[in-house]
């Protein structure tokens, strides 16, 4: 018969591997992000991420005076350039490899930065799930010891 330490880890251990498990398969594949950023007046934003080819990225900068700097990988777009009012950037990847932002404010009000970029899954991410999981397990079998052998001091 299981003893509470038992079913209290197996309770415990389960739910962590859920939590990982849940985790990693929502973690899978391209990931999106939505940005929305103000950007004071001087200051700069800088934005680089991991694009797989044909994603699609686009941004769009609204302000009174900012300089953009954009490189994609290859021969994909390469702007480095000081733009007035409103700017919209919308491309697709021609080669997977990294994509770097650095948006300067130039102008005496904020910017508004507004964008969505499709990126890879960071790897060291994926392994940080599966030490989640491993962690589960690890629990459920120590309190499984519970239920054959009452340790001393317990």
């Amino acid at each position: 018969m299981l003893n509470k330490f038992t079913v209290a880890g197996i309770g415990i251990g389960a739910v962590i591997i859920a939590i990982g498990a849940y985790a990693l398969v929502t973690s899978l594949g391209l990931q999106t992000v939505t940005i929305d950023d103000k950007i004071d007046v001087t200051k700069s934003a800088s934005y680089q991420f991991l694009a797989p080819k044909s994603s699609h990225q686009n941004f769009k900068v609204a302000g009174e005076k900012f300089h953009i700097k954009l490189e994609t990988p290859g021969d994909g777009i390469q702007k480095d350039e000081d733009f007035k009012n409103e700017i919209t950037f919308d491309w697709y990847v021609l080669q997977e490899g990294t994509n770097t932002i650095k948006i300067t404010n130039a102008g005496q009000t904020e910017l508004h930065v507004v964008g969505t970029f499709q990126k890879n899954t960071d790897p060291l991410l994926f392994t940080y799930h599966f030490m989640v999981i491993t962690a589960g397990i690890v629990i459920i079998g120590f309190s499984a010891a519970f239920s054959v052998r009452k340790p001393k001091g317990f």
